[in-house]
């Protein structure tokens, strides 16, 4: 044996040996978890579903429309109910599991119609509340905060059956591509609207009402996570009430802390305490500071602010 080759057996079976500790990330079989690929690609035929006339398969011809989405509609049927059923397994038989988990699924896609429903008023707020947008195809096709809303809504209804995991890989795979973090649990009304939308995070137990407008950076977060895991089930996160308006880079926190409807919190403020009704927030202005510095490359010119009066 060469060398190199000795010298790879050796790494192979260090690492081998590592998996021999009795650790969390050390389990091989402890159960079955569900593909995320397969998730992945189960969100993309749920779009088509949601949208038939924006994302459907090109190799699909028109006039067989109906037939085609019936189809794509049981195959996300039997991809979810086999995804679903892997998670049952480490507590039921493999045919209990998979009775359990159809039963789930086909509950799911009755929800479709309502969802379906609710992300029309989603699409209308963002046209009516955006002077940027062109057409309604614009924001369905390019907008990345309705892609996160409807995964999030998908998800939202698959984390009301209490289906484990699933949702939340729902989510993350937006958050991924959108750069909004909006957790499967929270409670979102109609009308929901984000502009921009990167950086955004709503917590898992943050509710939501109807006609809400967030932009990029707004964190409707927790006022401290050291309790772990003691906080399972407590409401952590902040109740945002009807026709509010959240600017960029907001922080609102905690779980007592309610923003009265029709407010409106301005860019970069930071609340962990409620807001009354019909109430604007804004943060006072920085103090910018000016000071001339000799650059060898520019002109030497007059400032445009006077330092005598700083």
């Amino acid at each position: 044996m060469k060398p190199i080759e000795k010298r790879i057996e050796t790494v192979v079976e260090n690492i081998l040996q590592d998996y021999s500790n009795k650790r969390d990330i050390d389990r091989m079989n402890a159960y079955r978890h569900p593909d995320k690929e397969i998730i992945i690609d189960v969100i993309k035929k749920l779009m088509r579903i949601v949208y038939p006339g924006y994302f459907k398969d090109q190799s699909y011809r028109i006039y067989n429309e109906k037939h085609n989405l019936s189809m794509l509609i049981e195959d996300v049927m039997y991809h979810l109910s086999k995804q679903i059923a892997f998670i049952y397994q480490s507590s039921l038989t493999e045919e209990e599991a998979m009775e359990k988990a159809q039963e789930i699924s086909l509950t799911f896609l009755n929800q479709i119609p309502n969802v379906r429903a609710m992300i029309q008023t989603d699409v209308e707020s963002a046209y009516e509340g955006d002077p940027a947008a062109t057409s309604i195809d614009e924001i369905i096709f390019s907008y990345p905060g309705l892609f996160a809303i409807t995964v999030y809504r998908l998800a939202h209804e698959l984390y009301l059956l209490q289906v484990p995991m699933i949702p939340r890989i729902m989510t993350e795979y937006a958050h991924s591509i959108t750069g909004i973090d909006i957790h499967p649990g929270a409670s979102i009304g109609s009308h929901f609207f984000i502009d921009h939308g990167p950086g955004i995070v709503i917590g898992e137990t943050t509710v939501i009402g109807q006609k809400v407008k967030i932009y990029q950076g707004v964190t409707l977060g927790g006022l401290s996570t050291r309790g772990g895991q003691n906080l399972r089930g407590v409401k952590r996160h902040p109740t945002i009430e009807d026709n509010v308006t959240i600017y960029a880079n907001a922080s609102i926190l905690g779980g007592n802390t309610v923003v009265g409807r029709d407010s409106v919190i301005g860019a970069s403020s930071f609340i962990t305490a409620s807001i009354p009704a019909c109430t604007t927030v804004t943060t006072k202005n920085q103090e910018l500071q000016f000071k001339s510095r000799n650059c060898e490359n520019c002109i030497k010119a007059e400032p445009f602010w006077d330092e005598k009066k700083k």
